[in-house]
């Protein structure tokens, strides 16, 4: 059996106990801690931003390879912990703040393009990561864990049932594979989920550059929303217009009007986006 780290003797010693309304879980597996710090393959030339650095166990991992850590905490209790037992250590910085909101261009130092690594807790990893792809120039490369269902449909391919919104808006901005899957025995308190870690690698551009990004985003988002039915009847709802229309927009794209959208690839979405913002849509 894996060495566990002793997190509740750290918990006690500093007055706290794991927050239930922020689900907060601690890594304490040192097996599995050591597999992620060795996935990020931190640089002495790179700063590595470390979201949720909870009670600094990874935070101390990363600070032997990079040649900067900023581990951001949300919690204060937490970054009074952080402070205190990382304070010896010149490579790391504690930042208290939401990741959710974070000014990644202000942590850059020069020209090199920053690693991010991070527990995202599970009721705001969409935000952060959104947050994230939308600051995508400013790093290079994220070690970020989900919940393993939300990690698959990241990385699920077209024609997979679980291929969707998701899967689609981190595609066309970024790789994303899965790393490692992590057993919830590896947490405390034990969760009652598995979690997965994801590398995920910006691209420079769109996978499929659009005319319209947001066009995009809410014309899949409206297919998939109906993706039980026909593509033709997401994009009914899209336009507001009747089925013969949308069976003539989707003919025009080479898109079959009768298949579901979850068969749709990155490039016919992109190419679907691109003729309705020719014909005004979303003005």
């Amino acid at each position: 059996m894996a060495r566990r780290l002793n997190i509740r003797q750290l918990l006690r010693k500093h007055g706290l106990r794991p927050k239930r309304s922020w689900s907060q879980s601690f890594l304490v597996d040192a097996a599995v801690l050591a597999e992620i710090a060795a996935a990020v393959e931190a640089k002495e030339h790179e700063t590595v931003i470390e979201l949720g650095a909870g009670l600094g166990a990874l935070t101390a991992l990363l600070a032997r390879d990079a040649g900067r850590v900023v581990a951001v905490e949300r919690d204060r209790d937490l970054a009074k912990v952080l402070r205190g037992e990382l304070a010896g250590d010149s490579r790391i910085e504690i930042l208290e703040a939401n990741a959710a909101r974070l000014d990644y261009q202000a942590l850059r130092e020069g020209d090199e393009k920053l690693v991010v690594v991070g527990n995202l807790p599970y009721h705001m990893a969409s935000q952060i990561l959104f947050h994230l792809l939308g600051s995508r120039a400013h790093f290079s490369r994220c070690l970020l864990m989900f919940q393993k269902e939300m990690g698959q449909r990241i990385v699920s391919p077209p024609g997979s049932r679980i291929y969707g919104v998701l899967s689609v808006l981190v595609q066309m901005r970024a790789d994303a594979e899965l790393a490692l899957e992590i057993a919830p025995e590896a947490f405390f308190p034990v969760p009652a989920v598995r979690s997965q870690l994801l590398r995920i690698t910006p691209l420079s551009g769109l996978r499929h550059p659009v005319a319209d990004e947001r066009l995009f985003a809410g014309l899949t988002r409206s297919l998939f929303a109906r993706r039980r039915k026909m593509v033709r009847n997401g994009l009914r709802a899209f336009l507001h217009c009747d089925a013969g229309e949308a069976s003539r927009i989707l003919e025009s794209c080479g898109i079959a009007d009768d298949i579901r959208p979850e068969r749709l690839s990155l490039a016919q979405l992109a190419r679907l986006s691109d003729l309705l913002a020719e014909l005004g849509a979303g003005q």
